[in-house]
């Protein structure tokens, strides 16, 4: 037993000892790095050293031994590596300066070549696309000869896709040169000359640099993307030709000022996506401006053939012309409704559809388009023609004129803002402008200058028949116009417009203030005119007709604003002047026929018939001389006139009546008894009954029906001359 653990313990010392050695092996072939003498020399002394330590055992040197029999295999392969090695170096050495010599004679020149070849490559593929891209193009240049009206959508593409093609096909040609452009430079750099290869690059690049022109070509003139736009602007006109509708204009309609924008739909919704797409693809190749002034010229025909209905003529006329507003005041009604017309129904919809057709090209394009059509088409011809108007000579009449053109542009105030807002209608703007400043200080010069008119007829003559003078009928019916509802409120409104320009605040009382003065001025000017009649009697019957007159006022703008005592103070004043008109006139006549004491008393029948006969006589003179007076004399109310012919018939024909039957008798005991009693009772109360009749004028009306109603049918021309500056 105890050898066994001998034997085991011997057996485990030697296996340690021999992998301390095999440790030590391999850690001495790291440190020859594999160098085979070194590797065979410590091949031997491991060999050794093994034997050594196992001497003691027959085990050991049987292990020894075949150690020792695979070194000595191992060294003599080796040698033999060694050996095979060193002839195969020898050769490679022997053969080197052949080699050498050999790669002497290669050309210098091929080595370039290698090494351009990158260039080659990388221009390879440009080239090609080139090719390709040049094919496509050939096909959409042919199919681009056919017209866009048979398939717009289609064309638009054919023309985008040819211009993408071009621009792509000169990208890669672009391209291309870049890196042959290299190849030469490179080749020049290096000094090689071979002829045929540098024209074959020089050859390739002039091709390349010739379709890379090709997308310049074709946009000038007779090239091929030039002659699609060009036939796209041929049916961009054609589209608005064809669809080119005038607008029907009614100039007579009375509702125009209260209107909205009452334009029509100006296209249909795929006549508008045609022309989009047309301006679109035409911006896109910088023609726009070119579109835009064939829109211009096609919508500008158009707006003129809607304005022919309306016959505009009136608007050139020169200024000479216009000197008196009273002879153009038609045509200022005119211009009035047609200006509305032009703004809300015909500029309206050139507005709208401007906004649809350039609606992608941005507001400047369409502003400026729109700006354009209204331009040519005549608005400033409409502005100019109101302004010529302001600068007439100052007229009553000229007053209303203006309330009206300020009416009619405050009701287009904000039609003016929206459509002419933007800067390409400066010019609108700036003429507008200047037309309400003229408006708006020719009315208020008018209007503070009326008083001072008034005061200037006071110098002039009352009317030689007792009736209303001319201004006074006027200027009432004036400042009645001024007092309604349109006209205060307009004229309160350029007041206070003006006085703001001034930076002053504007009293609410102004305009009634000023018709206060007016009226007063009248006032005065009846004192004035009532005692320039050198007849007492026509000077009561002239005041008495102009009381009556403004009696009449009750129930107007006028009495309402003058007030009920101002009214009663004219009725009172009527009647008192009918009285005395009565009795100075036909009371003095009548009184030498009821002085019957004196004939009673007279002492003889003889001396009594002559003293009848005699007061008849004078009667009668009397009376035709009263009457032929009096049968010029006009009391224009046909109420007063009635109610004084009945006055005079109550209170004068019974005396005349009665006389007759007292004394008659003694006028007809003469041969000849007609020529005392010359007019029966019923004579003379049918002529008294006619008295003051106005005068029939040639047309059938009265000379004085012309002054009631309308501004314009009231002024004649002298009270026009009257009333105009001073």
């Amino acid at each position: 037993m105890a050898r066994f653990f001998q034997y085991h313990h011997d057996h485990q010392h030697q296996k340690r000892k021999r992998e301390l050695m095999a440790d030590s092996f391999f850690a001495y072939l790291d440190a020859v790095n594999g160098d085979p003498k070194q590797m065979f020399v410590l091949q031997v002394r491991f060999g050794l050293d093994l034997a050594m330590s196992q001497v003691d055992g027959i085990d050991n040197l049987v292990a020894s031994r075949i150690v020792l029999k695979t070194s000595l295999e191992n060294s003599r392969a080796l040698a033999s590596a060694f050996d095979s090695t060193g002839q195969r170096l020898e050769g490679m050495k022997q053969r080197l300066p052949s080699l050498e010599a050999a790669v002497r004679h290669v050309p210098w020149q091929k080595c370039t070549f290698v090494a351009i070849r990158e260039h080659i490559d990388r221009a390879f593929g440009p080239a090609a696309a080139v090719l390709k891209v040049y094919d496509i193009i050939q096909e959409l240049q042919k199919s681009l000869l056919s017209h866009p009206c048979s398939d717009l959508s289609t064309y638009l593409l054919m023309v985008k896709q040819l211009e993408e093609s071009l621009i792509f096909l000169a990208d890669n040609c672009g391209l291309a040169i870049q890196w042959l452009e290299a190849i030469l430079e490179f080749l020049e750099d290096n000094a090689v000359h071979d002829d045929l290869y540098i024209l074959n690059v020089n050859k390739s690049l002039s091709i390349l640099q010739e379709l890379q022109a090709t997308d310049k070509h074709a946009r000038l003139g007779g090239g091929i993307l030039c002659a699609a736009v060009d036939k796209l602007e041929i049916e961009f006109k054609q589209i608005l030709v064809e669809n080119s509708i005038c607008v029907v204009l009614d100039s007579f309609s009375s509702s125009i000022r209260n209107q909205a924008s009452i334009a029509p739909s100006p296209l249909p919704v795929a006549v508008i996506q045609k022309l989009q797409a047309i301006v679109e693809r035409l911006d896109a190749d910088n023609r726009l401006e070119k579109c835009i002034s064939t829109y211009v010229e096609a919508r500008c025909l158009n707006t003129m053939r809607s304005f022919q209905a309306l016959d505009l003529d009136y608007l050139n006329q020169s200024f000479n012309e216009f000197d008196d507003v009273q002879d153009v005041e038609c045509y200022v009604d005119q211009w009035c409704k047609h200006l509305q017309l032009a703004v809300k129904q015909v500029f309206e919809t050139e507005y709208k559809l401007c906004s649809d057709v350039f609606e992608k090209n941005g507001p400047e394009a369409r502003m400026d388009c729109f700006a354009k059509i209204v331009t040519q088409s005549g608005i400033l011809s409409f502005l100019r023609f109101g302004k010529k108007i302001t600068e007439c000579k100052n007229d009553p009449v000229k007053l209303m004129k203006l309330l009206d053109i300020f009416a009619m542009l405050d009701n287009l105030r904000v039609d003016f803002n929206r459509l002419f807002g933007g800067s390409a209608c400066i010019e609108i703007q700036t003429m507008t402008r200047d037309l309400l400043k003229g408006v708006v200080n020719g009315a208020c010069e008018i209007f503070w200058e009326l008083p001072i008119q008034v005061e200037l007829q006071r110098r002039s003559s009352p009317p030689l028949d007792g009736s209303v003078p001319r201004l006074v009928s006027f200027v009432t019916d004036y400042c009645n116009h001024l007092l309604g509802d349109d006209y205060r409120a307009l004229l309160t409104q350029i007041l206070t417009i003006q006085h703001s320009w001034k930076q002053e605040k504007c009293q609410e009382e102004l305009v009634t203030n000023q018709i206060y003065y007016i009226i007063k001025q009248i006032g005065l000017n009846l004192d004035a005119w009532s005692k320039a009649h050198y007849d007492l009697t026509l000077s009561y019957l002239f005041m008495t007709n102009n009381h009556c007159h403004f009696c009449s006022l009750k129930g107007t703008n006028l009495g309402g604003l003058m007030g009920d005592s101002w009214l009663k103070a004219h009725e009172q004043y009527r009647d008192y002047y009918m009285t005395l008109y009565l009795r100075e006139s036909w009371g003095k006549i009548f009184a030498s026929l009821s002085q019957k004491s004196r004939i009673l008393s007279s002492p003889t029948r003889g001396f009594v018939g002559d003293l009848v006969k005699k007061r008849l006589k004078s009667f009668n003179e009397e009376f035709d001389h009263m009457y032929q007076k009096q049968s010029n004399w006009v009391v224009p109310c046909e109420d007063l006139r009635l109610k004084m012919c009945k006055l005079v018939v109550q209170a004068y024909v019974p005396v005349y009546r009665s006389y007759l039957q007292d004394y008659g008798f003694l006028a007809e005991a003469d041969a000849s008894p007609s020529r005392h009693v010359k007019y029966t009772t019923q004579g003379l109360e049918a002529m008294l009954s006619s008295l003051f009749q106005p005068k029939l004028s040639k047309s059938g009306g009265t000379k004085h029906n012309r002054l009631i109603g309308k501004i314009k049918d009231m002024v004649t021309d002298n009270f026009r001359l009257a009333l105009m500056a001073v």
